[in-house]
This record gives C-alpha cells, sequence and structure tokens, in this order.
C-alpha cells in the first residue's frame, strides 16, 4: 500500500475515533445532571429514613422516574406524578373495600382499571400521558402487593402518597438549589433554528416550486418535537405560562407558513401570466423568507391585504391569483405570530396568541394498545399465580408498570428489549452493590458511594437516544432491588428472587408487545388514513373548526404518518402524498364553511354561499371553481371586511377543488364523498 493510500485511510479512522467519543462520552452538561439526580436521590433517601417510612427506597425511585435533564421538564412530570398516585392511591382503597376478600375479582378489577387509564393515556401526550398512566399502575403497587394483607392497603397508599412527596420535593429542590438548566432556555435555539429552516424552506419554494411532500415532511419533523418542551415550560418561571404560549404560537405559525407557502408555490405555477400584484405579493414572501424585520411586517401584512382586496373588487382575475395573493397574507400573518411567539419565549412578554396544539389520535391503536396491556397483564398474573411462586405479587406489581409504560411508547418492541436490557444490568448492579461494596455495612455514606457508580452510569445512558430505556429502567430499578433499609438487609435468598422475577417480568413483557395484537406499520397507516378520512367527511359537509388548531392537528397527524411509512421509496412517497392531500382538503373545507358561515349574514352574498356549500359536499372541482367564482364577483360591491372574508373562502374553495383534481382516484377509493 502507498503512503498516499496510507495517509488516505487514517483521517477516516481519526474522525471515527471522534465521532465515537462525541457520541458516548459524557460531556459536562452529562456529568452535571447526572450529580443532581444522585445527590437527589440521596436527600430524598436520607429524608425517607428519617421520617422512618415503610418502603424508603420509593423515595429514591421516585428522583429516578422523575430524572429529567431540564427543570421544565421535571417540574412537569412531577406535578403529575403527584396527581397519579393521589388518584391511584383513592381507587386502590376503593378496590380493596369492594374486593379485598376475592383475589379473581380484585385483579380483574385491576385489570380493567388499568386498561381504561392506559387508553385514556394514549389520547394525551408527554407528562400528562405519563400521569394517566401511573393513576392505572398505581393500584398495583398498592392494592396487589397487598394482595394477602388488605387491611394494610390504607398504610400501603399513605407511605406511597409520603414517599412520592418527599422525591418530588427532594428533586425541585435539588434542581433549584444546582441550577437545573431552564427548559425554556434549552427550546430557544432550536425553536429558532426551526424558524429559520422554516423561512429557507419558503425561501426555496419561491425559487423552485413545490418542494413536495418528502421535504415537507422532513420539516414537520424538525417542529413537531418542540411540542413536549412547549408544554414544560408554564411551571418554570413567573412568566412562564407568557413564553409557554410564546412557543405554541411560534410552533402552529410555522405550521401555517410550510402550508401557506407550499400553496403559493403551486397556483403561482398554474398561471399563465403573473400580474404585477402577484410578483408583488412573492417579492413580499420572498423578503420575509431572506431577512423578516420585526418592524415591517405589519406594513407588508397590510400592503398584502390591499393587494387581495383590489383582486376581489376587480372580480375578474384568474382564481390562481386570488389563491397566491390571499396565501401570500397568510404567510406573512404567520410569519408575524411566529416571530412574536419567538420573542415571547425569549422575554416572557404576553404573545400575541395562545394556540392550542392538539395530538393525533387513532382509536383502533388507542384500544389495541390498552387491550394489550389487559390481555398481557391477565394472563402473566393468572400464569405467576398458578405457579405458586413467592413474592408472586412483586413481579406482578412489574409487570403491570411495564407494560403501561410501554404502552405509550413510539415503538414498544424497542421499549421491552430496554426493559429487558436494564432489568438484567440493575440486578447485578444491585447485588454487586449489596454483597460486594456493602457487605454488611450499614452506614449511609458508604450506601450513598455504592449507588453512585450505576445512578450515574444510568443517567448517562438515559441521555442517549439509542440507550435512553436501558438507562431508564436501570435507575428506575436499581434502587428497588437494592433496596436500601434501616438496618440494610442481607438476605440473599430474597435478593436473588426478586431479581429473577423481575427479569422473567421483563421478558414477559417482551413477548406480549410481539405476540398480543401487535401493530405493524401497515396498519397504522391504515388507521391512520382512515381517521383522516373521517375528518375530512365531517369537514366537507360543514363540521369546521379554527383553521390553526386544525393545521396543528393535521401536521401531528402527517409528523406521525411519516414514521409509520416503510416499504420502497414509491410507496413512502405516495403513501404521503395521499395525506398531505387529505390533510390539506380537510383544511380547506373546513376554513371555507367556517367563511362560508359568515359570508351568510351578509345580504347580498346569500346566492353564491349555498352553491358553494354543495360544491363542498359532493366534492366537484368544476362546481368548486363556479362557486368561488360566484363568490368573489358578488363579493366586489361589497365593503372591504366582507371581500376579504370572500378572498379567504374562495382562495379555499380553489385549493380544494385543486386536491379533488389532483386525487380524485385516490379520494374515490376512500368513499369520502360523492367524487
Amino acid at each position: 500500500m502507498s503512503d498516499g493510500a496510507v495517509g488516505a485511510v487514517r483521517p477516516s479512522r481519526v474522525d471515527q475515533i471522534v465521532d465515537w467519543a462525541d457520541a458516548w462520552v459524557p460531556k459536562p452538561a452529562a456529568w452535571a445532571f447526572a450529580l443532581r439526580i444522585w445527590i437527589a436521590m440521596m436527600l430524598a433517601l436520607w429524608v425517607a429514613f428519617w421520617l422512618q417510612l415503610d418502603s424508603a427506597s420509593s423515595a429514591a425511585t421516585c428522583v429516578a422516574i422523575l430524572a429529567q435533564p431540564k427543570r421544565g421538564q421535571a417540574l412537569s412530570k412531577a406535578v403529575y406524578r403527584l396527581v397519579g398516585t393521589l388518584i391511584g392511591a383513592a381507587v386502590s382503597l376503593v378496590v380493596v373495600a369492594l374486593f379485598g376478600q376475592d383475589r379473581v375479582l380484585l385483579l380483574v378489577s385491576f385489570t380493567v382499571w388499568l386498561g381504561l387509564c392506559v387508553f385514556v393515556a394514549q389520547y394525551l401526550q408527554d407528562t400528562r400521558a405519563y400521569g394517566a398512566m401511573l393513576s392505572g399502575y398505581t393500584v398495583a403497587i398498592i392494592a396487589l402487593a397487598q394482595i394477602d394483607a388488605p387491611q394494610d392497603a390504607f398504610d400501603s397508599a399513605a407511605a406511597r402518597v409520603a414517599a412520592i412527596v418527599v422525591g418530588i420535593v427532594a428533586i425541585t429542590f435539588i434542581n433549584d438549589a444546582l441550577a437545573s438548566p431552564s427548559t425554556w432556555r434549552a427550546l430557544l435555539p432550536t425553536l429558532t433554528s426551526a424558524w429559520n429552516a422554516t423561512r429557507a424552506y419558503a425561501a426555496e419554494s419561491l425559487e423552485k416550486g413545490d418542494l413536495g411532500v418528502a421535504r415537507t415532511a422532513d420539516l414537520i419533523r424538525t417542529i413537531a418535537p418542540m411540542r413536549a418542551d412547549a408544554s414544560a415550560i408554564a411551571g418554570e418561571l413567573d412568566d412562564g405560562r407568557y413564553r409557554a404560549a410564546g412557543a405554541r404560537s411560534c410552533i402552529a405559525a410555522l405550521y401555517a407558513m410550510a402550508a401557506a407557502i407550499r400553496t403559493v408555490a403551486a397556483a403561482a405555477a398554474h398561471l399563465e401570466r403573473r400580474s404585477p400584484a402577484v410578483e408583488e405579493a412573492i417579492a413580499t414572501c420572498r423578503r420575509i423568507a431572506q431577512a423578516p424585520d420585526p418592524s415591517e411586517l405589519d406594513a407588508q401584512d397590510e400592503r398584502l391585504r390591499q393587494l387581495v382586496d383590489e383582486a376581489i373588487r376587480d372580480g375578474d382575475r384568474p382564481l390562481d391569483e386570488i389563491v397566491v395573493l390571499q396565501r401570500a397574507l397568510d404567510f406573512a400573518c404567520a410569519a408575524t405570530f411566529a416571530r412574536d411567539g419567538l420573542q415571547a419565549l425569549a422575554d416572557g412578554h404576553v404573545p400575541l396568541r395562545d394556540a392550542v396544539l392538539p395530538t393525533q389520535r387513532d382509536f383502533p391503536i388507542a384500544f389495541r394498545g390498552a387491550l394489550r396491556v389487559a390481555i398481557g397483564f391477565g394472563i402473566t398474573a393468572a400464569l405467576f399465580i398458578a405457579l405458586g411462586l413467592p413474592e408472586s405479587s412483586f413481579a406482578i406489581v412489574q409487570i403491570a408498570a411495564t407494560a403501561a409504560l410501554s404502552s405509550t411508547t413510539p415503538d414498544p418492541k424497542k421499549f421491552a428489549n430496554g426493559v429487558l436490557a436494564g432489568m438484567t444490568l440493575a440486578a447485578i448492579s444491585a447485588g454487586i452493590a449489596r454483597f460486594t461494596i456493602l457487605n454488611g455495612v450499614q452506614g449511609f455514606p458508604m450506601l450513598a458511594m455504592a449507588m453512585a457508580p450505576v445512578i450515574f452510569l444510568g443517567c448517562f445512558l438515559s441521555l442517549n437516544p439509542k440507550t435512553f430505556g436501558i438507562g431508564f429502567i436501570l435507575i428506575v430499578f436499581f434502587p428497588v432491588l437494592l433496596s436500601p433499609s434501616n438496618p440494610q438487609s442481607y438476605d440473599a435468598q430474597t435478593f436473588l428472587l426478586n431479581g429473577f422475577l423481575v427479569i422473567v417480568a421483563a421478558v414477559a413483557l417482551s413477548l406480549v408487545v410481539r405476540i398480543i395484537l401487535p401493530v405493524s406499520p401497515a396498519q397504522k397507516r391504515v388507521f391512520a388514513l382512515d381517521s383522516a378520512r373521517r375528518a375530512l367527511a365531517g369537514a366537507l359537509v360543514g363540521e369546521g373548526g379554527d383553521a390553526t388548531t386544525r393545521t396543528s392537528l393535521n401536521a401531528d397527524r402527517l409528523f406521525q404518518f411519516a414514521g409509520y411509512s416503510s416499504g420502497s421509496g414509491a410507496v413512502r412517497r405516495a403513501s404521503l402524498s395521499h395525506a398531505f392531500a387529505l390533510a390539506r382538503l380537510e383544511a380547506a373545507a373546513a376554513r371555507a364553511h367556517a367563511e362560508l358561515r359568515g359570508l351568510w349574514r351578509v345580504p347580498a352574498m346569500r346566492g353564491p354561499v349555498p352553491d358553494a356549500r354543495n360544491a363542498l359536499a359532493r366534492g366537484d372541482d368544476g362546481a368548486l371553481e363556479t362557486a368561488a367564482r360566484g363568490v368573489i364577483r358578488a363579493a366586489a360591491s361589497q365593503d372591504r371586511p366582507v371581500r376579504l372574508l370572500a378572498a379567504r373562502a374562495a382562495s379555499d374553495l380553489v385549493s380544494a377543488a385543486r386536491t379533488v383534481a389532483g386525487h380524485r382516484r385516490f379520494l374515490q377509493r376512500l368513499n369520502v364523498a360523492p367524487f
């Protein structure tokens, strides 16, 4: 091999080492995070010992569950953990009071409750979903753990609530004392990057035309993950609710900007000749996309309104010109909200609006998830009880908890793999810590030092998306299996049995998510399309809604749908294209009906409005264009507010017509309307 060849290989190896180190070597922020969690866990454990709580390890476990790198995330999760625990404790007492003397009815009632909580959690998001799940498996921790001694359920519930409160107070105090990073500070550069990416997308669209569904889906994937942090900001500061509202407003505006500029590019391509008004509107959008000046945004909005108003007064402009002008105005207005929301996140002022960011959930997936957890828990619980193993209730509790947690993860199979690896690592680590490092020692300082390496390792693993499941399970179940107490117990037989049972529970979870009602990506696509079809069917007949909320809901549906796509590139593109068409048609139809209801109050507009509504209900693209022209001509002689409302209605009617014409065969197969 020549020297030149050797020289060409060495940089590649160096780059690989650098990439590996960058991915796996903990950074200072990771060390700081792990240190905070370790201190908080030790503080919670010490306070629990001092208060002589029955299960001191529950306080440390609570801190581990609330281990989040940002303060707002931990606070949000803590609130819903407390709420979920209180609900679960109350239900536990009711269940034990009703069925404490009958194990079968107790297990059946808990299974139903767990399935119901998991089903509700499917329709929530982030920490609210966690709170719903927790209220389900808390009943297992309290009621099922006392299945042989139901008279102790109240004491167990009180101890559980006390341990949770200790854990919450400990991690909140440590996060504040050690200056845990604020969620809004971490979100600000990410949201700014998404704002820049959206403007770059808009500039490229104006230059090259419609960039297609794949590129648009990539942009949505950039924006959508920030929803979780946006909802976690409210409790951080006195002005946290304004910063959170600003973040939500900005995210919703970015969705609207992407949708509007894509329509501008598509409509401009339909024009045979661009009028001066169209050129000016596109130039304005280009200026906003390249370097928006906040002081000029209001003036640009007003100028675009003038262009739209002039086009409607003319009465005979091409329909696609109306669409370009109106969508350019929509783009400018969305840019104003995005810029204001971003600034509100940064300085905490009251934003111009507080947008809603709904979550798309498909009933078949939610129902299957709940049913999977209920059936899986019922089968495994019956098996453990039939085997008659000691400490079976301990294993049943772990199955309930891990099964519930897996139900709302994006990939339950991957999470189950993480649970199996994490449980095994937790059992091994707890055994080494108890019987090798401690080995009969009773002092708290030695216990804290023995737990430190495992907690640090778990925190490091949890910060890496690839190993999050392993790290999370490790730091949560390590104190459970170590079971620190005062005095410390060194019963090897009980420890080995508990370690064996949690690993068996992890294996059972892995089998459950693969065997019982699994949902493939193809099935998820079918369910998502069916949900979109039902939403479209309602929108076509006038079941409209707030335009911003519906746009955000469609964006979340598209974000999820893009993750479901599989197969060849052509299949993925076709599936995405159909999903985007449904979203675009639904939004246009819903907005059009809302605008037509406003126009109905104007006597002169009552002629074209019924025609437009009927055209929407029939999904007739030709009739939609005719109706749009009728709305424009009828509004030409009306006041300016009526003309501007008519422009919005006409642009939505034309957008619906273009979508129907481009996707007629697909819409006919869905049988949404008699196309």
